[in-house]
């Protein structure tokens, strides 16, 4: 950590927890009678609202000055994969297989953004990247047989839910990188064009397949999903600000905000004792996979 501002850290590590804080929410919602559309559907509009609100604020007239067309269906295609697919994605396997283990398995995000970054952008593809992949795979493995997860059992079919996550969100984040180079707009701005996008999608989904029902689910799990939303909006702003800072590095900043699954077992552990099982098994795969994410991170 040298040469890493304490503000840059404690930011970084704001990130984790509150990312891992939100899956806790997001499991008590659907064991309250939640629905993945419905829960994403409230946790993006929870965070987009806060974003366009900071946007007004922050920059005013002056916002998405110099964003192009092209810059723009880049965030919007984010959106619709990341955040409108992906999202359900996640829901779904917080549902399945428990928040630990979903958690857990999201952090191989960093192996799928690898792989296709090497195709897309053609970034470097080193042998610390190779020896992180086989560490996530042997994670992976350990979690498939820990046990661990939702009480009332699961199949390891059912971990293709958030492993599809996970592409989906390399996918996105893969889009956005290049967007980001490509345009002078701010981490910000280019955030709420993402969310709003996916925010589309997902009624546009909603309404296609006549998910009314949405509007009759239980109330406790809307207060729920509404809390995760406002967690997730934290999560961001403060990855956003620590990326801002000087000293702020993706070197620094990517393992920090890792440990995330770390603190999503702890919160388990303690809060859903009557819904989920955190075994041996389950720490020892989520920290594999966390080791496996930083080395192809960094």
């Amino acid at each position: 950590m040298t040469g890493a501002a304490p503000e840059a850290v404690a930011l970084a590590m704001l990130t984790a927890l509150f990312w891992g804080f939100s899956p806790i929410f997001d499991k008590r919602g659907m064991a309250a009678g939640g629905d993945s559309v419905q829960a994403s559907l409230v946790v993006v509009l929870v965070d987009s609202t806060v974003y366009w609100l900071l946007i007004v604020v922050l920059y005013g007239r002056s916002a998405f000055s110099g964003l192009t067309l092209e810059v723009a269906a880049v965030f919007v295609f984010a959106g619709v994969i990341g955040t409108g697919i992906g999202r359900i994605a996640i829901f779904v396997g917080v549902d399945k297989v428990g928040a630990s283990l979903n958690s857990a398995i999201l952090s191989t995000r960093p192996l799928f953004a690898a792989l296709i970054a090497l195709v897309v952008l053609e970034e470097p593809f080193g042998p610390i990247t190779g020896l992180g992949i086989v560490v996530i795979v042997i994670g992976l493995s350990v979690l498939t047989t820990s046990r661990g997860g939702d009480l009332a059992g699961w199949e390891p079919r059912d971990l293709l839910w958030p492993l599809a996550a996970a592409v989906t969100f390399a996918v996105a984040n893969v889009a956005r990188r290049y967007g980001m180079l490509e345009s002078p707009i701010s981490a910000l701005e280019a955030v709420a064009i993402n969310e709003t996008a996916g925010l589309v999608a997902l009624v546009a989904f909603a309404l296609a397949t006549n998910r009314r029902k949405i509007l009759s689910r239980p109330r406790e799990s809307y207060t729920y999903f509404v809390g995760a939303g406002l967690l997730t909006s934290v999560a961001m702003l403060s990855l956003m600000a620590a990326l801002g800072l000087e000293a702020g590095r993706i070197a620094i900043v990517d393992p920090l905000v890792a440990t995330a699954p770390f603190f999503t077992l702890v919160f388990a552990a303690v809060l859903l004792r009557d819904l989920e099982r955190v075994t041996r098994g389950v720490v020892v795969g989520a920290g594999l996979i966390v080791i496996g994410a930083v080395m192809v991170t960094v």
